[in-house]
């Protein structure tokens, strides 16, 4: 069988995936792969071609001798830089992704849309390195092709884009080469064991671990995981129970609930709680004093609020960092009196623009100074809130010290009339300071269940939303997600949004129709959650 570069990497995670695929693919499940996240991979592997200017790519073939004939053309016309620059040794094949060509050997880039090392892109690299010196042509000197360096280029967290992205500050380039080569000798081992499980007609023996998840969760998961009964201490809550922890006490014959509780294990109370709650069917938990003393602190009107944003790892506006969340929509359920009638305003500001000035100027509209703001999991709207002001006073100090054309710009750009452009300053401060009074008087929903002031069996240990919900209205066909058209999760909301600007009109409204209706649905889940706590304390 072949190797490349992926399929090395997938058996270090688990040699036991190659025998999968090759013989038990119908048991993958895709679903657990992250298109977004494969997407912005190559978005940012396409834009990585560039760093070291012109360059020469590789086209793409099913037929692999044609890359590697093309690559072999390009070598010996001492092409500067090639990108997916293609070599094959011994039926172990890799793509390049950037390969610099010099006089007296090569430099080898590998391009990651992380912002950090993982280890195993190390494996990456030291097969790309094994195949590149290993083997030979009519392009290379006698022996291989000599690779003088290997160098791992990924995104830098710290880059704030002004103006025109800047590759050489938005990449980091960090040299490998010495921990690349301290790996080599380990390199053919391992392509002849992983090439061997693969082949065998029997499947591989290999315990569920870690490495199911690690580096990646994997597709056939479900399928090595099949004899995990359902509430096993795989259940138990992260906040209950490490991963490490759980894996320790399924090696040691502990499975299920009931077996967690007779083991003796020492729990915290979280745990304990999934456990019995689950094995001797105890009724909820309310408390009802804690329950009082959070709703004590809520005053009316009140303004529930939830966001939706989306994230890129090329920063696409000014004053941004790679991966910062930036919001481009906003639901509002606004009750006047405690008890009183529902009235609903949103927000969505178009893909494509900067929605942040827009976003915040009509929130700052709809929610007035001083009200009491409720939110789900509250640090995620503080944090986009905290940001919004933080772009918006920077915004002010640098109109301040413009040039009158300038001050065109910024009032132009930004839809406002040339005769306001002194009062821009002070609109913007004033603009940000109204958003640290929203701030500041948040609340967190959220408080009653992380608190356990209240708990049922239906919440799994967690107490996110989605959780909650359902256990505490279970039948309110009005908070149904799964009804929903295109959009029934925050992944949904982002991805669709990315790809508003680029759809017909009749695409974009039924896109911006499902993205309102979703995030309605979670101010509304949020009211009917507070209904219900209300309701338990009567």
């Amino acid at each position: 069988m072949s190797l490349s570069k992926s399929r090395y990497c997938k058996a270090i995670q688990c040699p036991k995936i190659l025998w999968l695929d090759e013989h038990k693919s119908e048991a993958r499940d895709d679903t657990v792969l992250n298109q977004t996240v494969l997407d912005t991979g190559s978005r940012v592997g396409d834009l990585a071609m560039g760093y070291y200017g012109e360059y020469t790519e590789v086209p793409y073939s099913e037929d692999k001798s044609l890359m590697l004939a093309e690559t072999s053309r390009l070598l010996e016309a001492k092409t500067p830089v090639i990108c997916e620059a293609s070599f094959s040794y011994e039926g172990n094949f890799c793509s390049v992704d950037i390969l610099r060509v010099f006089n007296n050997g090569v430099e080898i880039i590998e391009v990651k849309s992380s912002t950090s090392i993982a280890p195993i892109y190390y494996h990456d690299m030291a097969f790309q390195y094994y195949v590149l010196a290993s083997c030979a042509g009519s392009f290379a000197a006698k022996g291989g092709l000599n690779v003088q360096k290997i160098s791992l280029m990924h995104i830098n967290n710290q880059y704030e884009r002004q103006g025109k992205l800047d590759l050489n500050r938005f990449f980091t380039v960090e040299d490998c080469t010495d921990k690349i080569r301290s790996m080599q000798k380990e390199i053919a081992a391992n392509i002849g064991l992983f090439k061997q499980a693969a082949a065998g007609e029997d499947e591989p023996e290999k315990e569920i671990g870690e490495h199911c998840f690690d580096p990646y969760e994997c597709v056939y998961r479900s399928y090595c995981w099949r004899h995990i009964p359902q509430n096993s201490v795989f259940d138990i809550s992260g906040h209950g129970l490490r991963f490490d922890k759980k894996l320790s006490l399924y090696q040691k014959g502990v499975v299920t609930f009931e077996q967690l509780l007779a083991s003796g294990e020492e729990l915290n109370s979280l745990a304990r709680l999934q456990a019995e709650t689950q094995v001797h069917s105890k009724p909820p938990i309310i408390d009802k004093k804690a329950i009082r003393a959070f709703l004590d602190t809520l005053t009316w009107p009140l303004y529930f609020l939830d966001f939706e944003s989306f994230q890129e790892a090329v920063p696409p506006y000014n004053g941004l960092r790679p991966y910062m969340q930036i919001p481009f929509q906003y639901s509002l359920h606004i009750q006047q009196e405690k008890g009183g009638p529902l009235e609903h305003k949103e927000f969505l500001v178009m893909s494509g623009i900067d929605p942040r000035r827009a976003l915040a100027e009509r929130l700052c509209n709809d929610i007035p100074q001083n009200a009491c703001v409720l939110a789900y999991n509250m640090g995620f709207e503080k944090g986009r809130i905290k940001e919004l002001a933080a772009y918006l006073n920077r915004q002010a100090d640098e109109i301040r010290s413009a040039t009158p054309s300038g001050f065109t710009t910024v009032a132009v750009s930004g839809g406002y009339d040339k005769g306001t452009i002194k009062d821009l300053p002070s609109l913007f401060s004033d603009v940000a300071a109204h958003l640290m009074n929203i701030h500041d008087h948040i609340q967190d929903l959220m408080q009653p269940f992380q608190s356990r002031a209240y708990y049922s069996k239906e919440l799994c240990g967690s107490y996110s939303i989605k959780k909650v919900l359902p256990a505490l209205c279970p039948n309110d066909s009005e908070l149904d997600y799964h009804g929903l058209e295109l959009v029934h999760n925050g992944t949904d909301a982002q991805a669709a949004y990315a790809e508003l600007s680029g759809k017909s009109p009749d695409e974009q409204q039924s896109i911006k129709t499902a993205l309102l209706a979703y995030c309605r649905l979670d101010t509304l889940a949020m009211v009917k959650i507070l209904e219900k706590l209300q309701e338990l304390c009567r």
